[in-house]
């Protein structure tokens, strides 16, 4: 490390790691989905394969240049890749690489219903209007295409020549194909079919007296051709195969697991459900149909009427691909695209299984010499370890004395938020709960709580967000049974969706009315609150109550104009907030030369907030980003960017909060709440975060971004071409990777009820 930067750790406590710089202890073969490549020491490094396209910069390029930015939707399909390669490692428990593999394949479903089925609007509609990266919708388009084709390739490949013979010979799990089994097996399974599957099949024929018949989004389906043996007419018919109790049919066939794939198992068996015809072929197709529905809602009188409509037409919205079987015939093929109204670009053919998200149900067996080792998740050192006990202390009682900063799921959320608010619901001298509701678990004990409430005659009120994408359905049913039970439900906001994360108590106390609070960076979702990485600040502090009192005005009446201290809300102050920070770390460093950011979240994609990270750094500051996925700001640039450094965390949990650190010249502040640097949060959505200013919590937020900048396990850096290079271990210490580091660090906290990172 050179003097320079030596004297910025010094000032800054934060010491910024550099980018793939380790020797490899065994780096894993990517065979030829991945690039062996050597660093500026000789040392080998990983790079993945990417679809991003990065364009040439000129000295003097100025900061609006398309060039300067890297394009959003390639950027997430590289995100795609880091989660890809978790299944690729081999240093991943084998289920938990199942696991990778099927939520490689879940994103790219998601991917296509939200981000292509916008860009085919768009370019349906003829808008030529450019991305930040200088792109049609077009363009867009035919690169996305180039990069899921590579991407699939390598799932096929991965799942059909790798992870299959794997699950057999190490899990005792044998996927078998209908053809190869032996007689008896196959009687077996035939007996299943006629037992439980045949009974709710539904062949649907396509000719003149029949239409072609609606294919719901994600549904597996069997094209099916058919010959009359005495007409000597072809037809065709559709199948859709069920799966809503399992992609898996078992198979008794000796110790282990043995499955056969259901679609094999129904096409074994077609002819049983056309009597008197022939069976030419079958060929299983899956498509996938368009999210992005647009909305009028200056216009509406009726927010919640608006989106139930939405959710019927989402169901009818047109197709944007259809994956098929190699072995389809180009007649076939040819006709369902005319059907379906598709073209060859939204075509993408499979050597092997269709629909690899359904290999999550392989990745829940219970086998757990196979998976992650199990973690549960520790309850604060500060409360007691049983928060069933009759005899617990009060979160409440707790909270007069002192602040208290969790972190899920290493913080117990159900003995941490969940209880502070069951407590509230059952205590007497609590009159009001107010809460913001984005997305939250089926079965959901938070919600529970405040139906318990509002039955007790405490004042409710709950902004439910019935714009959270694929959760409106699930939000509608919670809002609905919270009004029932008497609380008061405000269905959003028009032209905004509220993101925020926040719950106020309202407590009568001797001394007169008391606040509690917790803002946070996730959902109030007990689910996944044991696999998303999250934070939430507890607090009684009176200007944080005072802000959270008038953000929930705002939300559920007419106050638009509220004023905040301690909380930074979007729309209203959080772009400019943001970047009067930004401009203050320039004049600390032009001053005192110790201008530093660092900022953790999901993406970064605001190019208004890039331009002036780039202004930052070419004014001198240090700038880390830890962004777990899509990012449009290109690292590394001499004379633009050089100053800035992108790292990208993906492991077994899935990074979720969002840190923000602003030296600001020996007294830093530090920010969590619920927004990410991306235009939708600044602008389109309500959102919080709250300066968290208790010494020994900010102590801990800034260990927590020193433990991700100095991983060596998790980590991938961003290069200025748009690749990601992981970073590899150096000595035996650091393979251990920061979920683990942290859960070490949890543990410790609850054996010594005292945090490592305490300061006097």
């Amino acid at each position: 490390m050179d003097s320079g930067m030596s004297e910025r750790v010094h000032k800054t406590g934060i010491e910024p790691d550099t980018a793939g710089d380790g020797s490899s202890a065994e780096l894993v073969a990517l065979q030829q989905r991945s690039d062996r490549r050597r660093d500026g020491r000789g040392n080998p490094t990983l790079s993945l394969p990417h679809a991003t396209s990065a364009q040439a910069v000129e000295p003097g390029t100025p900061l609006d240049d398309p060039a300067l930015y890297f394009n959003r939707e390639l950027s997430w399909l590289d995100f795609n890749w880091r989660v890809l390669y978790q299944a690729i490692d081999e240093r991943t428990p084998l289920l938990e690489r199942v696991r990778f593999l099927s939520i490689t394949a879940s994103n790219l479903d998601e991917f296509f219903r939200k981000r292509v089925g916008g860009l085919k609007r768009q370019e349906a509609a003829g808008v030529r209007q450019l991305s930040p990266d200088g792109r049609t919708p077009s363009e867009q388009l035919h690169l996305i295409r180039a990069g899921v084709l590579r991407q699939y390739e390598s799932m096929n490949a991965l799942w059909e020549e790798e992870l299959k013979d794997a699950l057999r010979r190490q899990a005792a799990i044998t996927i078998h194909d209908y053809d190869d089994l032996a007689r008896a097996k196959r009687s077996q399974v035939d007996d299943f079919f006629a037992q439980h599957i045949f009974p709710i099949l539904t062949p649907l024929a396509v000719d003149p007296g029949h239409r072609f018949p609606f294919i719901s989004n994600a549904s597996l389906s069997l094209a099916v051709v058919l010959g009359h043996p005495k007409r000597g007419s072809r037809h065709f018919a559709r199948v859709k195969v069920p799966v809503r109790k399992g992609r898996w049919v078992p198979v008794e066939a000796g110790e282990g697991y043995h499955f056969v794939p259901v679609e094999q198992v129904v096409t074994a068996n077609i002819g049983s459900l056309f009597r008197g015809m022939e069976v030419e072929s079958v060929h299983p197709f899956r498509v996938t149909r368009n999210a992005d529905m647009r909305r009028e809602e200056e216009d509406v009188d009726d927010l919640l009427e608006m989106i139930s409509e939405e959710l019927r037409e989402r169901r009818f919205a047109s197709v944007v691909r259809m994956q098929v079987d190699r072995s389809m015939p180009q007649g076939v093929q040819h006709w369902l695209m005319r059907e379906l109204g598709l073209s060859d670009s939204d075509i993408y053919v499979s050597d092997g299984l269709i629909g690899l998200a359904s290999c999550a149900e392989l990745a829940d067996l219970d086998i757990p010499a196979h998976k992650y080792p199990g973690w549960e998740p520790v309850h604060h050192a500060q409360l007691v370890a049983d928060s069933d006990s009759e005899s617990r202390g009060s979160i409440l009682k707790l909270l007069q004395k002192q602040d208290l900063l969790v972190h899920h799921p290493y913080d117990s959320f159900r003995g941490s938020v969940q209880r502070f608010i069951e407590e509230a619901a059952c205590d007497p001298d609590v009159v009001a709960i107010k809460q913001t509701v984005y997305r939250t678990s089926e079965d959901s004990p938070v919600i529970k709580a405040l139906m318990r409430a509002a039955e007790r005659g405490k004042q409710v009120a709950v902004l439910v967000e019935v714009k959270a994408r694929f959760d409106e359905e699930n939000n509608i049913e919670w809002g609905q049974r919270l009004e029932k039970a008497g609380a008061h439900v405000t269905y959003g906001l028009v032209g905004l969706k509220t993101h925020a994360k926040a719950t106020l108590v309202v407590r009568e106390e001797e001394d007169g009315i008391r606040t509690y609070c917790h803002v946070g960076t996730g959902n109030y979702n007990s689910d996944t609150a044991r696999l998303y990485t999250d934070l939430g600040l507890l607090t009684t502090q009176p200007d944080v109550g005072q802000d959270v009192v008038n953000l929930f005005h705002y939300l559920t009446g007419y106050a638009p104009e509220q004023q905040y201290r301690r909380l930074i809300v979007a729309p209203r102050d959080m772009r400019r907030r943001f970047e009067e920070m930004i401009e203050r770390e320039m004049e600390n460093e032009r001053a005192h030369g110790n201008g530093r950011i660092i900022a953790k979240m999901n993406g970064l994609d605001d190019v208004q907030l890039i331009r002036k990270l780039y202004e930052a750094s070419q004014a001198g500051v240090s700038i880390d980003l830890i962004v777990r996925g899509r990012t449009r700001i290109r690292p590394g640039i001499p004379g633009i960017s050089e100053n800035i450094r992108v790292v990208s965390i993906v492991g077994q949990f899935l990074e979720h909060h969002r840190i923000y650190y602003f030296h600001n010249h020996g007294d830093p502040e530090v920010y969590i709440g619920s927004a990410d640097w991306q235009r939708r949060n600044l602008d389109d959505r309500v959102e919080a975060v709250v300066d968290v200013q208790s010494r020994r919590l900010r102590a801990r937020l800034i260990h927590i971004l020193r433990a991700a900048l100095n991983d060596r396990r998790l980590a991938w850096d961003l290069q200025p071409d748009g690749r990601y290079v992981q970073r590899q271990p150096r000595t035996r210490a650091e393979e251990l990777g920061y979920h683990d580091r942290l859960k070490l660090w949890a543990q410790q906290r609850k054996e010594k009820a005292q945090a490592p990172w305490d300061i006097s």
